[in-house]
């Protein structure tokens, strides 16, 4: 049983960021800072977790952001490297925590991972909570008429639009701290490439982190929504939201984008209903996931497995290069 800081005072709230890097409607946030107590932020970076070159340059970027905005509030970001299955347990112990609060994950390694943690910080006489945060619905509320999942996306997103999405959290003014907690250095973790440093294009067009989903969502809406029907399509037009890394690293969340949204001239038809209904494929990969986990590894549908795969390894590696002879294909891969 972890100890209270006093006789008097409860214990702290670890809050566990993990793909949720924001303070707007983040759920988890939101209810330790409704507890009252200290908060303490958390980033576990996992090595079981692999990550690409460009996405650990997007992470370190989002967790900048998400430093700087936390410490406005009051208690720094904590970062620690290794199992979380090692480094929650320790530090609940180190801060005397009595609370652990994170939003849901969906992929059957994280949802096998967080049961596993659940039932030992329990067993501890840990409160632990979990929160949606990352779709517009759970992947069980979604049912067919006769209760089951949705194998198909046009039934299911005729469904998803018909819920009632509450309004998204407004992120805290202020948090209680726990007393200095080590942390690593960001820069430590190298996430950012060097010899060579080959991320001049990602930095001439995105920016990585709560505010830069904030404007590019603004922008979007503003703009290229308006024919986003069409023009998403079109390869040589700036026709898409580009909000697919932050809602990756939970910079924004969906709640935020459908309000948005649907508030905007033009969000309650045509064009609205458009980007909407690509924002619910998210929501679908996660409901087929979660109902079949197996798809990780294995084809949904079984006769897939007899697809006549052909191995050329010098086709393979024109592919990776850019270099099939075919524009379309190249330009994309470059």
């Amino acid at each position: 049983m972890p100890k209270k800081t006093t006789d008097e005072t409860p214990g702290p709230v670890i809050l566990w960021f993990r793909r949720d890097l924001r303070l707007d409607d983040n759920p988890a946030l939101h209810a330790a800072a409704g507890t009252g107590r200290p908060v303490l932020p958390l980033l576990i970076l996992d090595p079981e977790e692999e990550i690409g070159g460009a996405s650990r340059w997007w992470l370190h970027g989002s967790l900048e952001a998400l430093s700087d905005n936390l410490a406005r509030l009051g208690p720094p970001l904590v970062l620690r490297r290794g199992a979380p299955s090692d480094i929650l347990p320790a530090l609940v112990e180190e801060v005397g925590a009595e609370a652990v609060f994170w939003n849901r994950r969906y992929e059957p390694r994280a949802v096998e991972r967080d049961k596993v943690l659940k039932s030992a910080l329990t067993e501890k006489g840990v409160e632990v909570k979990s929160f949606a945060a990352s779709l517009l619905a759970e992947p069980w509320e979604v049912e067919t008429g006769s209760g089951g999942p949705y194998k198909v996306f046009t039934p299911f997103w005729r469904a998803l639009s018909q819920f009632s999405f509450d309004a998204p959290l407004a992120a805290p003014e202020k948090l209680a701290r726990v007393k200095d907690i080590a942390t690593d250095r960001l820069k430590d973790w190298n996430l950012l490439p060097s010899k060579p440093d080959w991320t001049s294009g990602l930095r001439a067009i995105w920016e990585p982190g709560e505010e830069g989903a904030r404007k590019r969502l603004v922008a979007f809406v503003d703009g290229a929504m308006t024919d986003y029907g069409d023009a998403r399509d079109i390869p040589g037009t700036e026709g898409t939201s580009r909000l697919s890394p932050h809602l990756h690293w939970g910079d924004i969340s969906p709640r935020r984008i459908w309000h948005v949204v649907r508030g905007s001239e033009g969000g309650a038809g045509r064009a609205g209903d458009a980007f909407l209904r690509e924002l619910a494929w998210r929501d679908f990969a996660c409901h087929l996931l979660y109902h079949w986990p197996e798809i990780v590894t294995e084809n949904w549908k079984r006769q897939f497995d007899a697809f006549p795969w052909v191995k050329n390894d010098a086709a393979f590696e024109a592919w990776t290069a850019g270099r099939t002879g075919y524009p379309i294909v190249d330009a994309g891969m470059r």
